[in-house]
C-alpha cells in the first residue's frame, strides 16, 4: 500500500491534535475512525514515521518537509533503534534513582509541565520495566551475533541487573558484611555469631549522632556528628527484618545450600532458632557433660567461654592453634548455656513440636541433664 506524504502530515496532525505530542508509543495502531484516512487504519504508526526509510524516500534534501516536521513537534530522535532508546532510558533511570531495580510496571512517564529536562522526551512512554524484563528472560536486543556482546558489555558497565534475586542476596550479604564491622556483628567479647536486632534499619544520612550510635546519649558524653561510614546504597535498608526472614522463612536460601553456607561463613545464623539453636544446645551440652563426669548440671550464668588469653596480645585475636586446643568450638562461643537450659527446664523451649520432644528430652537425658536442680542453688 503507498502511503503519501500529505496522509501522513494529516495523520501526525490528528495525533497530534489528540495527544498533545509526537511521542508515538511503538505499539500504537491507527484507530479505525473518521479522523483519520482509511488507508492508515491498523497500521503501527510508529514504525513507519520514525523509521530511517521512511525519512529518506519522503524527508532527506526536503528542508520544507524538515520545517513542517518540526512545527508539529516531530521527535527526530526516534529515528534510531529501539535499543538506543531504551538503553538512554535506563541511564536517565539510573541517574534519578542510582540502581537499575526498574520495577515490572514503570513506564517513563510523559513531562508535559515546566520541569522537561530528567526524561529525554524520545524516551516518553517507552514501557522501561517491560523491556527490562523481555532483556532479561528473553534476551531481546541480544540475539544478534554482531551486535550482542558490545550491548551485553554496555549494560554490564550501566550496573543491569540480570539476577534480580541474586542481586538481592548479594546486597543482603554486604548489608551483613557491613555490620559485622561497623556495628560489632555480636562479636564484641567472646562472642562468635552476628546477631542484628530485628528492627535494625541502616541509618540514612550523610551524618550520624556519635553519642547516639553509642548508647551514650544521656549520660552526659559531648554529641559529635560523624560521617555516616554505611555506603549510601544501603542507607534505610531494613537488615533486622531480612535477617529474621532469612532464619524463619528461608529468604534467600532456600534450595541453595551455597547462600547458606556462605551465611554461616561470616557468621550469621541462617536458620531458625529451632533447628539451629537446638544443635548449638545439645552440642555444647555433650561438651559440658564430658567435662563433668556426664552430668549436666549447668549454672544459669554459664556462657561458652573463649580462650582466656592469646599469643599475639590482641582481644579477641587468637591463632589458630589456640583455637583447636580449646574445647569449645568457635561458633559457640557466648553462647548462654546456662540460660538456655533454664528455659528447657521452665518453659519447655525446643520441645514443643511432638515430632522432636521425645528424641531431644532423651538426648537430654543420656548426657546427664538435671531437670530438678537441688533447692538453694540459683536456677
Amino acid at each position: 500500500m503507498h502511503l503519501t506524504y500529505s496522509s501522513t502530515i494529516q495523520v501526525l496532525q490528528t495525533y497530534h491534535d489528540i495527544h498533545g505530542n509526537l511521542v508515538i508509543p511503538r505499539r500504537y495502531r491507527v484507530p479505525s475512525t473518521p479522523d483519520f484516512p482509511s488507508e492508515w487504519h491498523n497500521l503501527l504508526l510508529s514504525n513507519i514515521v520514525y523509521n530511517m526509510k521512511w525519512w529518506s524516500k519522503n524527508v532527506a534534501s526536503r528542508p520544507e518537509r524538515v520545517y513542517e516536521l518540526n512545527q508539529l513537534g516531530f521527535v527526530w530522535e526516534r529515528l534510531q533503534p529501539e535499543y538506543n532508546l531504551v538503553l538512554e532510558a535506563l541511564i536517565t533511570y539510573k541517574a534519578i534513582y542510582s540502581d537499575l531495580k526498574v520495577p515490572a510496571s514503570f513506564v517513563v512517564p510523559y513531562e508535559e509541565g515546566e520541569d522537561r529536562s530528567q526524561w529525554p522526551k524520545a524516551t516518553w512512554g517507552i514501557p522501561l520495566g517491560n523491556c527490562v524484563y523481555r532483556i532479561r528472560s528473553r534476551g531481546d536486543f541480544l540475539r544478534d551475533d554482531e551486535t550482542a556482546w558490545k550491548r551485553r558489555r554496555q549494560l554490564d558497565n550501566l550496573g543491569f541487573i540480570w539476577d534480580v534475586n541474586e542481586y538481592a542476596f548479594r546486597k543482603f550479604l554486604t548489608a551483613i558484611k557491613y555490620y559485622q564491622k561497623l556495628e560489632g556483628g555480636g562479636f564484641n567479647k567472646n562472642r562468635a555469631r552476628i546477631k542484628v536486632k530485628s528492627n535494625f534499619v541502616v541509618p540514612e544520612g550523610k551524618w550520624l549522632d556519635n553519642a547516639k550510635q553509642n548508647g551514650s546519649l544521656n549520660e552526659g558524653h559531648q554529641h559529635q556528628r560523624i560521617r555516616n561510614p554505611w555506603p549510601e546504597e544501603l542507607h534505610g535498608y531494613p537488615l533486622g527484618a531480612k535477617c529474621s526472614a532469612v532464619r524463619q522463612k528461608g529468604l534467600y536460601i532456600k534450595d541453595r545450600p551455597d547462600r547458606h553456607k556462605a551465611l554461616i561463613e561470616i557468621g550469621l545464623q541462617s536458620s531458625g532458632n529451632a533447628v539451629l539453636g537446638w544443635l548449638d544446645v545439645v552440642h555444647a551440652s555433650a561438651i559440658y557433660s564430658k567435662m563433668h563426669n556426664r552430668v549436666l548440671d549447668v549454672p544459669v550464668n554459664f556462657v561458652i567461654p573463649s580462650p582466656p588469653s592469646n599469643l599475639s596480645g590482641e582481644k579477641d585475636c587468637y591463632s589458630q592453634k589456640e583455637i583447636d586446643e580449646w574445647p569449645w568450638p568457635k561458633n559457640l562461643w557466648g553462647l548462654p548455656l546456662g540460660q538456655r537450659l533454664k528455659d528447657i527446664r521452665l518453659k519447655g523451649a525446643y520441645m514443643h513440636d511432638p515430632k522432636t520432644a521425645i528424641s531431644r528430652k532423651a538426648q537430654l537425658d543420656a548426657l546427664g541433664f538435671v531437670w530438678r536442680p537441688k533447692r538453694g542453688r540459683r536456677r
